[in-house]
């Protein structure tokens, strides 16, 4: 019976990538399941053999620490070399993205207090 290795929900492209190729390179069987058209279900990579599972998630934990630890390293050079993103230099190069959050962010605990304020009043 199948099992499913890895839940593809905010999985990114390349990790999904990843896992297709390390699986291949090591035969094992495996198949993909897509999203639902609604977002309620996401789509997985699945080992289909039982006798396989085992190596697989053995691979899938090596994968992950090498990518942990890969990652970790290109973001500590990042924040090293000042290309790390923050706030302010999300808000200098797409302003408009930003307000229009902030606004949004601010309508809705208006919309939550008002509740309070009309008891209170």
């Amino acid at each position: 019976m199948a099992k499913r290795l890895l839940d593809l929900r905010n999985v990114p492209d390349d990790e999904a990538a990843d896992v297709r190729a390390f699986l291949d390179a090591n035969r094992i069987a495996w198949y993909e399941t897509q999203a639902g058209p609604f977002g309620i279900s996401m789509g997985g990579i699945w080992v289909e053999h039982d006798q396989d599972v085992a190596q697989a998630k053995r691979l899938m934990a090596d994968y992950q620490r090498e990518r942990q630890a890969r990652v970790r390293a290109e973001h500590e050079a990042a924040r090293r070399e000042g290309r790390e993103e923050t706030f302010a230099t999300l808000l200098r190069e797409r302003p408009g993205w930003v307000l229009l959050r902030l606004a949004a962010i601010l309508l809705l605990l208006a919309l939550m207090a008002l509740p309070g304020y009309l008891l209170w009043r």
